[in-house]
């Protein structure tokens, strides 16, 4: 029997509470598995996994290595977009989180899986592969570059999902972004990713039509449950 998730849909979230909740069920996990370090194995607690599913309201946020500038509106013209802005502790630069894209944060205890990030982040990014084929949709990746893209080897690459986390602890926090429904013209505002020569699409800009978010939301916890050989509860 594979390792049990938990799997919670918050809908439509703030992006501030969906990082608040974040942090707490990270830290508890964090905290049991100290705990759990200075028991005899029979007295041990159970650990737990999360997957939290979400939208977000329009924000942009900023990881630890990424650059301000690449964000192009000021305070004024981000409240004109009704847009807020973070720095936050994740890996990566700049990106964009609004309605119609599903945003998926695993906060997993990676010592009950598995200590390598290299291929933590390359089973996120072929969960939604996965997941994008069942659209007829051909994801791939991009040699030195983190996320999903579409029309690798044209001269068209454009990315539909990005990814960035934050590990401590072999604990993981933070996660991906999948552009499903998404209104676009916000990544007009920052320099994506911190790459300017390469653009930005979504599954309903691919398909020409608006794209069913529960389905994939199914779709994609499938694929991420397979890939980590876990089951929900």
């Amino acid at each position: 029997m594979g390792k049990e998730i938990i799997y919670k849909d918050l809908g439509v979230i703030p992006y501030t509470e969906a990082w608040d909740l974040q942090t707490k069920l990270f830290e508890e996990v964090v905290e049991r598995k100290l705990t759990n370090r200075k028991l005899e194995v029979e007295e041990q607690q159970e650990q737990f996994h999360y997957l939290l599913f979400c939208e977000h309201p329009h924000v942009y946020t900023l990881g630890r290595n990424g650059k301000e500038a690449h964000l192009l509106l000021n305070e004024a013209t981000l409240s004109q977009k009704n847009a807020t802005f973070h720095k936050i502790n994740r890996g990566g630069d700049i990106t964009y989180h609004g309605y119609g894209q599903l945003v998926g944060y695993p906060i997993l205890d990676l010592d009950e899986f598995f200590t390598d990030i290299g291929r933590y982040v390359r089973l996120l990014e072929e969960a939604i592969i996965r997941m994008l084929a069942e659209y007829q949709i051909v994801g791939e990746r991009i040699k030195g570059l983190s996320g999903v893209w579409i029309g690798v080897g044209t001269n068209n690459p454009r990315k539909i999902c990005a990814v960035g986390v934050h590990l401590s602890r072999w604990t993981t926090m933070h996660g991906f972004a999948l552009n499903v429904n998404t209104d676009l013209t916000y990544f007009r505002h920052i320099v994506p990713c911190g790459i300017d020569d390469k653009a930005v699409t979504s599954m309903e800009q691919e398909l020409g039509q608006v794209v069913d978010l529960d389905e994939v939301k199914e779709q994609l916890k499938r694929h991420f449950a397979d890939l980590f050989e876990a089951n929900y509860k």
